[in-house]
C-alpha cells in the first residue's frame, strides 16, 4: 500500500514485501535486527506464518490507531502518535545523540546475494504477450510521456504484477485495495483520481473479471469527459483464483474460467470510448502508445498468456522465507537459506 513512499529507481529499494514480494525484500525483513513499522499493519500478506516472522528482530510500531498496535505481531516499542510528528521527534533525537553512521557494507553484500535470485524474472515465448511484459512496457511508455501518472488496480494477478513491475517514484500515485481484495475498486478509483487531478494521467490496470464489477462507470467517465485509461490484462480467467487452484489444489479448477466475456472494444465504443485490442507481442508497444496519445477515455483489451502465474509466491501457512520462485517448486518446500536457519 505504501509503494512510492521510497523511489523505486533507488539502488536501496528492495521491492515489495510479502506474499508476492521480492526474495531480497522478504529475506531482508527476516534477517533484520531492527524493524521500524511506520503507520502500517503487520497483516498476514506480509508476515507469512507468524512464528517465523523476523524472529530475531526488535520491532518498533508507530501508529495513530491504538488498536492496530500488537494486534497481530507483538512489538518491542509501541508509539501511538501521528507518524509525521513521531518521525520528526525521532530524527531530532538521533541527531542530538551524534551517533556515527554504521558500516552496513556487509549487510548490503548479503542483500546483493539475495538479489542474484532475480525473483521477478519471467520467461517469454515470443508468441504470447506475457503480463509482466505488458506492465513493464506500460511503465516505460508512461515515463516517456513526462506526465504525472496515477495507477489504480482491481484485484488479482494483474494487481500483483503492477506492484512488481511498475516503478513508483512518489507517494499517492498507487491506488489499490491491497489485501482487502475489493474487486471493482480500481476503475471508480481511477475516475475519482482523474477528476481530482485533471492534469494527471489516471490509468486503471484491470483484469477481465474484476473490471466487470463496476464497468458501467464507463458512462460516468463519458458524462464528465474524463480521459481515464482502462488497461485490461485479459487472460479469460479469474487469474489469482486459477493460480491457487493450480498450485495448491492440484489443478482442480472450479468456476475460474469464463468463455462468455464481453467484447471490451465494442463495449467501450458503445459508451463513446476509444477501444483498442492488443493480441500479439509485436503490437504491444504501439498499442500502449496509442492508448496514451489518444484524447479522451480509452479501453485496451490486452490479450495476455492465459496460464501465467505470479511469482514469487508465499503459499498459505508458509513462512515469509518459504517463497515459491517458479512453478516447479512444491508449496511448502523451504529454501536452502530457510533450512539453514532451522
Amino acid at each position: 500500500m505504501g509503494l512510492g513512499a521510497f523511489p523505486a529507481s533507488s539502488d536501496q529499494w528492495l521491492g515489495m514485501l510479502g506474499m508476492h514480494g521480492t526474495y531480497e525484500a522478504n529475506w531482508a525483513m527476516n534477517q533484520a535486527d531492527l524493524i521500524l513499522c511506520i503507520g502500517a499493519r503487520f497483516d498476514d500478506r506480509v508476515t507469512g506464518r507468524l512464528d517465523a516472522f523476523a524472529p530475531n528482530s526488535r520491532k518498533v510500531h508507530i501508529d495513530i490507531d491504538r488498536s492496530s498496535i500488537n494486534k497481530i505481531v507483538d512489538v518491542d516499542v509501541a508509539i501511538q502518535a501521528d507518524v509525521a510528528s513521531a518521525l520528526d521527534d525521532m530524527i531530532a533525537l538521533w541527531k542530538q545523540r551524534g551517533h556515527e553512521q554504521a558500516d552496513l557494507s556487509a549487510w548490503w553484500d548479503r542483500i546483493a546475494e539475495w538479489r542474484t535470485k532475480k525473483s521477478l524474472a519471467y520467461a517469454e515465448n515470443g508468441t504470447e504477450i506475457m503480463p509482466q511484459r505488458a506492465i513493464a512496457d506500460l511503465y516505460t511508455a508512461c515515463q516517456a510521456t513526462g506526465k504525472d501518472v496515477i495507477i489504480t488496480t482491481e484485484v488479482g494477478q494483474h494487481q500483483m504484477w503492477a506492484a512488481q513491475h511498475f516503478g513508483f517514484e512518489a507517494p499517492n500515485k498507487w491506488l489499490t485495495s491491497g489485501g482487502l481484495g475489493t474487486m471493482g475498486y480500481g476503475f471508480p478509483a481511477a475516475i475519482g483520481a482523474q477528476m481530482g487531478n485533471p492534469d494527471s494521467l489516471a490509468i486503471c490496470i484491470a483484469g477481465d473479471a474484476s473490471v466487470q464489477m463496476n464497468i458501467q462507470e464507463m458512462g460516468t467517465a463519458s458524462q464528465y469527459r474524463l480521459p481515464v485509461k482502462l488497461f485490461i490484462l485479459n487472460n479469460e480467467y479469474m487469474g489469482m483464483v486459477r493460480q491457487w487452484q493450480e498450485l495448491t489444489y492440484e489443478s482442480r479448477y472450479s468456476n475460474s474460467y469464463s468463455d462468455s466475456l464481453p467484447d471490451f472494444v465494442k463495449l467501450g465504443e458503445a459508451y463513446g470510448w476509444t477501444g483498442i485490442r492488443i493480441e500479439q507481442p509485436e503490437d504491444l508497444e504501439v498499442g500502449i502508445r496509442q492508448m496514451l496519445e489518444t484524447p479522451g477515455p480509452v479501453i485496451v483489451d490486452c490479450r495476455v498468456a492465459k496460464l501465467s502465474n505470479c511469482f514469487p509466491m508465499i503459499p498459505s501457512g508458509a513462512a515469509h522465507t518459504e517463497m515459491m520462485l517458479d512453478p516447479n517448486q512444491i508449496a511448502g518446500i523451504m529454501s536452502d537459506e530457510a533450512k539453514a536457519l532451522v
